[in-house]
């Protein structure tokens, strides 16, 4: 399984309005692992960018001045992409922009829902966690993912930030799980994790008379403190 988890940063919030990308930034992930590839690309927009955008990410029409325009790393882009599926947060913003771009390559009505299947995190998440704040950052903190570099939003750096929050809200990375990788599941389903036990030796280690006796007077302190039986003796032995 093939995704690409994807950011865009752009001169405003309406490509109706005009607004274009300034910046894609792009992870691949192969079986729930993250490949180390990545598409990044600062973008010349070819008009002004506003500034309550220019105060989110930071990037000005100076600096753009002399980056590539969308059209001329498009076919990169779309390669790029191609056979993947796309991990967005709230998806309909970045896709939107997305279209709008390839609406102006004249490539006969082609959108990137017709070349890609989308999975929008923001939804994936108002499903997990209903009634709770599902922003990246929100995310960064439930799921303890370091996000102290996002000062200003960066669409490569976002992506790489959206991949760790995607694996912890869906399991975690496969390449932690010992070489058992199994296929993605639905969230909510149980995620069946097999290990060859054939050939390990077990080491049990029996408490000493001295840790025994110390134990019971433990339990001798607890018994008295609470007036009657610890939990632990009313337990099956």
């Amino acid at each position: 399984m093939r995704q690409i988890v994807l950011d865009t940063e752009t001169t405003g919030l309406e490509p109706e309005q005009g607004h274009r990308i300034i910046e894609i930034g792009c992870v691949e992930m192969v079986n729930r692992r993250l490949t180390g590839r990545t598409f990044q690309h600062y973008l010349n927009p070819e008009r002004e960018i506003d500034p309550g955008a220019q105060e989110v990410h930071g990037l000005s029409a100076e600096f753009l001045a002399d980056k590539p325009r969308f059209s001329e790393v498009a076919d990169e882009f779309l390669e790029f992409v191609a056979e993947g599926e796309l991990v967005i947060h709230n998806a309909p913003f970045d896709i939107g922009f997305l279209d709008a771009e390839l609406r102006r390559l004249d490539r006969g009505g082609v959108q990137m829902s017709d070349l890609c299947p989308v999975l929008d995190t923001l939804v994936l998440a108002r499903e997990m966690h209903p009634g709770q704040r599902n922003s990246l950052d929100a995310l960064c903190r439930r799921y303890e993912v370091d996000n102290s570099r996002r000062e200003l939003h960066g669409a490569l750096l976002d992506a790489r930030i959206l991949a760790e929050v995607y694996l912890s809200m869906t399991g975690g990375q496969a390449a932690l799980s010992l070489g058992t990788e199994q296929p993605s599941v639905a969230v909510g389903q149980p995620v069946e994790r097999r290990v060859d036990r054939s050939g390990i030796e077990l080491v049990v280690l029996k408490a000493s008379a001295d840790e025994i006796d110390a134990h019971e007077a433990a339990l001798d302190r607890i018994d008295e403190a609470v007036g009657g039986r610890c939990v632990w003796r009313t337990l099956d032995t």
